[in-house]
């Protein structure tokens, strides 16, 4: 039996887990920034064209490729998942996972012929934290369904829900049945609690930050990475600096210590971002306890310039969720 893996960009050690001759990843990270356009999307997944960049067709995330099938690269994912018996999808609990799953199966749905092939593997733990000869020892105990008419309309309904330009039709989606994907309402739940608190302005990464630091957490790593402690699940730590920084760099911070030199590193020169995190000291400003202790509004002092699934968050246009 011939058998192809897709997975997300945490699922990289299945290529060593000899479990497949191809394992495919996906490149996006729905859960920061503005969603890519339906275009870019068609072209992601589409045979490839000649103008295309590097990392914008499906074929550029596959790990290890094969010489023997190499030149099928170009084709669209659905036409190379054709040659296989098996097509399996690993994706784990985590909110960037479910997200990169439901787009998928929306785009998969189209795909009639390819149907019986297709197979959901129910990953309950982390991939990101597990190496390849564990889950190929673990993987005839992940329980595996097919893919039917219920698992793609709860895929659709979802996707279309996240791309809103609100995130009430996400919301709904909480009062109908999800349990074609059993993985999907918890990554929900943590996506919402991103939004704005109706009293803080602030989601519950923003406001874990603020409670760790005034339990004395004052390095930077603890914040990235006491995940245990933080108990929010949705960002990685890229994102998680973007955070930190609207917190410590605004016109009226919430959190003192940041390395200054923050203000103007490029973004994508991640060593040197990273280096100065690393030496920053952290602490709660005044302010920073006001809003902890819901007496202030972070989003009545600071501006606010983000995007939630298809949602972009202004000081004019914010959309809170919670308990007010």
């Amino acid at each position: 039996m011939k058998r192809l893996i897709l997975t997300s960009s945490s699922g990289s050690e299945l290529a060593r887990s000899g479990l497949a001759e191809l394992v495919i990843s996906s490149s996006f990270h729905f859960e920061w920034g503005p969603l890519p356009s339906p275009e870019k999307l068609v072209a992601y997944f589409a045979a490839r064209s000649a103008n295309l960049g590097p990392g914008d067709h499906w074929s550029d995330w596959a790990i290890r490729w094969p010489k023997s099938i190499k030149d099928r690269k170009d084709l669209s994912l659905a036409d190379f998942c054709e040659q296989y018996d098996v097509v399996e999808l690993w994706f784990d609990p985590a909110p960037r996972d479910q997200l990169q799953l439901v787009c998928l199966l929306d785009h998969l749905s189209s795909c009639s012929s390819l149907v019986p092939k297709l197979r959901l593997r129910l990953v309950s733990s982390e991939l990101t934290t597990a190496h390849g000869e564990d889950l190929a020892a673990s993987e005839p105990h992940i329980h595996v369904v097919p893919i039917r008419a219920q698992e793609f309309e709860t895929a659709r309904l979802a996707w279309s829900a996240y791309r809103a330009m609100t995130p009430e039709a996400c919301v709904d989606l909480l009062h109908q049945d999800l349990s074609a994907l059993l993985m999907l309402r918890p990554a929900l739940l943590d996506l919402l609690a991103e939004l704005p608190s109706p009293s803080t302005g602030l989601g519950a990464t923003e406001m874990r930050f603020l409670e760790m630091l005034a339990r004395g957490f004052a390095n930077t790593g603890s914040l990235f990475h006491l995940r245990s402690h933080r108990r929010t699940f949705v960002f990685g730590e890229t994102e998680l600096g973007r955070l930190l920084d609207g917190l410590a760099l605004g016109p009226r911070p919430a959190v003192a210590g940041l390395d200054d030199e923050l203000r103007t590193i490029d973004r994508e020169n991640h060593r040197d971002r990273h280096a100065a995190y690393v030496r920053s000291r952290l602490s709660l400003t005044e302010f920073g306890e006001a809003v902890l202790a819901h007496q202030e509004d972070f989003s009545r002092h600071t501006p606010i310039d983000r995007w939630w699934g298809g949602t972009h968050l202004t000081n004019d246009r914010l959309w809170r969720y919670g308990h007010v």
